[in-house]
């Protein structure tokens, strides 16, 4: 079967969401705030479940409040027990979705959380344009509200 101009457009762009997941799950690995920055879009969907007990959680939307996530769940969070297994990876054109299983344990109270979590991203341009996140948010509440 002969391949079409329209298929190879649709696996470039599947090729880049890929690349360009694998560069963020990279930076966030790293800790490279920077180019967590650089790899989000100027205006994002981000999508998170509001969680006033956790000081990570809030609403964001540009490109460099998403970014800094990293370093405020950092802040309250004890980098030796932090945890995170990708164990689905799926791409369709600027789509993408993780599955895998998050835990870490809150500086403030020393009490963990765990639990599955599931990551979609849209990559447009070259560029995170969208970030919805779905986690076990019942046990970061509970491992954030002190005793």
């Amino acid at each position: 079967m002969p391949i079409k101009s329209d298929d190879l457009t649709a696996s470039s762009v599947t090729d880049t969401t890929r690349h360009v997941v694998q560069e963020f799950l990279a930076a966030r690995m790293a800790g490279d705030v920077e180019r967590l920055v650089a790899l989000f879009a100027d205006d994002v969907d981000w999508l998170l479940a509001e969680n006033p007990a956790v000081p990570w959680i809030r609403p964001r939307s540009t490109g460099a409040e998403c970014a800094a996530q990293f370093t405020e769940l950092a802040d309250h969070t004890v980098a030796e027990d932090a945890r995170a297994s990708v164990d689905t990876f799926l791409v369709d054109g600027t789509d993408a979705v993780l599955m895998g299983y998050l835990s870490g344990t809150v500086s403030a109270t020393g009490k963990s959380f765990e639990g599955p979590f599931a990551l979609r991203l849209t990559v447009e341009g070259g560029r995170i344009t969208r970030h919805h996140l779905y986690e076990n948010s019942v046990s970061i509440a509970e491992a954030c509200t002190p005793s």
